[in-house]
């Protein structure tokens, strides 16, 4: 639990110096969240993928993503009750949030996301990895979450993601489409 706290310090002090990079920092952890998911739609509904693999492509993704935020972070939540960084000690505070802090709904979401697409497209996916990481490590700068919130939201969005796409094959298995994970 020190390291937790010492690391979330050492992030959480990053903010609060200058107006500039406030604003950067929220914007990785409020909206670029955003612009994540419109980027997902318009590279597959842009993509040389057939239709119907474009349909599992964007059914496993939003399934792997609302389960394992809507789902499974959900359903931790009414059992653990983590305050917020902001409500348990003195931080700097960019933006606020009134829910539970561990798992990070963030971090479930947008992991389990991240997977999905990097089960179909390894290029994508390593792209949503990273960005997962910068709205994440946004969300503890700016105050509203604990590192271990973000590697808990994480390793849930991860395994969810992985279990609705090892699910959706054994029912749906592929039809004269690609049998083996994406390369290019």
């Amino acid at each position: 639990m020190a390291l937790d706290i010492q690391l979330f310090h050492l992030l959480n002090n990053l903010a609060g110096q200058s107006p500039f990079f406030d604003n950067i920092i929220v914007f990785f952890a409020e909206y670029l969240a955003y612009l994540l998911i419109a980027l997902f739609l318009a590279l597959l509904f842009f993509s040389l993928y057939p239709k119907r693999e474009k349909l599992e492509i964007l059914l496993v993704t939003g399934s792997s993503a609302f389960i394992a935020r809507f789902g499974v972070a959900e359903v931790i939540r009414l059992f653990i009750h983590r305050p917020r960084p902001f409500l348990a000690m003195p931080v700097h505070q960019l933006i606020t949030d009134s829910a539970w802090s561990f798992p990070s709904g963030h971090a479930t979401f947008f992991f389990a996301m991240a997977t999905a697409v990097y089960l179909y497209h390894k290029k994508w996916g390593a792209f949503f990895f990273v960005a997962a990481i910068f709205v994440t490590a946004g969300r503890v700068m700016a105050g509203v979450h604990y590192p271990s919130d973000i590697i808990g939201g994480a390793l849930i969005g991860i395994l969810t993601a992985y279990a609705v796409f090892a699910v959706t094959r054994k029912l749906f298995p592929p039809r004269g489409l690609q049998n083996t994970i994406s390369t290019y």
